[in-house]
């Protein structure tokens, strides 16, 4: 579920942010300003990151000034001028004071904001951050200005594009999940137009804090992952050397993004470091079938219906799967749009029964439903789930043709050589998720049919498209 979005008044501007998570521990985090805070979690890597990051104290995110949801009037960006979107931003979400999480040139703003707002900032964590954007005699492995400014025309010659190739820089370990590349393309499209991006970069390409550094008194915590190809080690060597008594960590992996890769290990450190502890924060997490299912063309039909006469079938059509939950078994975790989301515990058969339980007794309500089912971990967030397991099992019921039944190979081979058939969908991209996954519609041998859905034909859709 994406939060919900609010503004702060900064001076004349408005400044879109958001505050997920509860606790006595804010934490706001300085993501750069390639963002547009509700597209950040339509990743599900990112999303189950910034969850994992809220699971101990609140987390506050904002567009920067002239991107994203923020006012996108932008004559000139200055890092003086961000400092104070960020305390806005802080007031208005009642903060008195919080711990501030940077990445790549958001640590040019963070180590502002320790410096000359002690009383605001109570500790900060630069992750792959930086104190000065170009090269210098005694900061000779950064670009040259020249060398920036010719970075940027070329990165903005292709924004918002899909490129893969810059993708196998930010994160070489999904370089070739498509679905990420896109998500960037599209994040770079809502963060800022092209003339826009050209004023930021712009502004971007000398910019210096590093006299600000060892006037930082409050605790801070540098990490980098030395093999990443985009910001080079030595940034957050130099951070580590320069903050006084900084406590410096290298981690593994190649990504630059933190979400990507051991994403983990991050939250990790950032959780030990702020709370003393590991495990305080740590999400219980549950081995679940997870099952989603939606009405096809609810929208069509409603317009056909009517708004009353479409209440009253609305109301049939959950009354008659919140039975078939009851009857197998299967706990109701929320309505999604016009289906639910629900979890079984123990082996899948049971959500399989209910689903094709679910298909044949809505069909004859008149609706066609489509079903998606996945069996992984689940992350358990009160009534809650969330997590991987089940993105994939979203993603998977997506892909279901109407009154289809549609499961993982997760699924498939668990339950295989049981009183179910299946039909081989062939292998697909799911997104968000890595790698090519295989998919099964599923069919009942007619025992087993007549137990979970008396007088119903399982459905026999036209196969879905294979990837190549």
């Amino acid at each position: 579920m994406i939060p919900e979005t609010h503004y702060a008044r900064s001076g004349d501007a408005s400044i879109a942010y958001q505050v997920v998570g509860e606790g006595g521990l804010d934490l706001m985090f300085l993501t750069g300003w390639i963002t547009q805070i509700e597209h950040l979690w339509e990743a599900p890597a990112n999303q189950r990151f910034l969850e994992r990051l809220a699971a101990f104290g609140r987390l506050i995110l904002y567009d920067s000034r002239g991107t994203g949801l923020s006012e996108r009037v932008l004559d000139s960006y200055t890092v003086e001028q961000e400092v104070e979107d960020a305390l806005a931003v802080l007031d208005a979400a009642g903060s008195e004071r919080a711990a501030v999480l940077t990445y790549a040139l958001g640590g040019l703003v963070g180590a502002h904001l320790a410096a000359e707002h002690p009383e605001r900032i109570g500790a900060l964590v630069m992750y792959a951050s930086a104190a000065r954007t170009s090269w210098a005699p005694d900061y000779d492995w950064a670009m040259t200005v020249e060398e920036r400014e010719a970075l940027a025309e070329r990165n903005i010659a292709t924004w918002g594009e899909v490129n893969a190739e810059a993708m196998a820089a930010w994160a070489p370990s999904m370089a070739s999940d498509p679905s990420l590349v896109a998500w960037f393309a599209r994040m770079q499209r809502l963060a800022a137009s092209p003339t826009e991006a050209r004023v930021i970069s712009r502004a971007m390409t000398d910019l210096d804090v590093r006299h600000l550094l060892p006037r930082i008194r409050v605790p801070t915590l540098v990490m980098h992952r030395p093999q990443e190809k985009v910001w080079d080690v030595r940034h957050s060597r130099y951070l580590a050397e320069n903050i006084p008594g900084a406590r410096y960590v290298e981690l593994d992996g190649e990504d630059s993004f933190p979400f990507v890769g051991d994403s983990d290990a991050i939250a990790e450190e950032i959780e030990e470091f702020l709370t003393g502890g590991r495990r305080g924060g740590e999400l219980e997490r549950a081995l679940l079938t997870v099952m989603f299912t939606d009405i096809v063309n609810a929208t069509a039909r409603a317009a056909e219906l009517g708004d009353g006469r479409w209440r009253d079938l609305l109301h049939r059509h959950d009354e008659t799967v919140r039975r078939q939950l009851a009857r197998f078994d299967g706990r109701e975790v929320k309505t999604v749009g016009d289906g639910f989301l629900a979890t079984f515990d123990g082996p899948p058969s049971r959500a399989l029964r209910c689903a094709l339980a679910i298909t044949a007794a809505t069909r004859e309500l008149g609706i066609e439903v489509r079903v998606g089912v996945h069996t992984g971990e689940c992350e358990l967030i009160g009534d809650d789930v969330g997590g991987m397991a089940v993105h994939i099992a979203s993603r998977v019921g997506a892909l279901a043709a109407p009154a289809e039944v549609l499961v993982s190979g997760t699924v498939y081979g668990t339950v295989v050589g049981g009183p179910f058939e299946f039909t081989d969908r062939g292998l697909h991209q799911l997104k968000g998720v890595p790698g090519p996954w295989p998919l099964f519609s599923l069919g009942a041998r007619p025992s087993a049919a007549s137990a979970a859905a008396p007088g119903a034909d399982p459905a026999k859709p036209a196969p879905a498209e294979k990837i190549s």
